[in-house]
């Protein structure tokens, strides 16, 4: 199975740029389609943004479309989530997820088979 990690969470002010990675290891990452999801405090995890195997399709959540950008470098096995004008409201636990459906990027969470442990993002105003 493929394990995940996930970095490059720190905390930043509003309209701060940062940049989150997650690296594969055990299996390709080419095998995967992977998605990004987030978890605030009190709140449920939701779907940030998500991108095949290839990266020629993505899908963003409403909330972040315009702001964040997925992207992949296969030959590194690492996904990135680039997030730009950061908002409070963005302030969650990020985690990378792997989905063996790898012609597709879904935005539904049960369909995501493998999970990093997550990387903490807080954004103050």
């Amino acid at each position: 199975q493929v394990q995940l990690v996930e970095s490059g969470g720190r905390p930043v002010q509003a309209g701060d740029s940062l940049r989150l990675s997650c690296t594969a290891s055990g299996r390709p990452l080419s095998w995967y389609a992977m998605g990004w999801f987030r978890q605030a405090p009190g709140k449920e995890r939701e779907f940030v943004a998500a991108i095949n195997w290839r990266g020629g399709n993505t899908y963003y959540a409403d909330s972040v479309k315009g702001r964040f950008t997925i992207s992949r470098d296969n030959a590194k096995n690492t996904v990135y989530l680039q997030m730009n004008s950061l908002k409070p409201e963005d302030t969650a636990v990020y985690y990378c997820a792997a989905d063996s459906s790898r012609y597709t990027s879904t935005p539904l969470a049960n369909d995501y088979e493998y999970w990093g442990q997550g990387t903490q993002v807080t954004v103050s105003s």
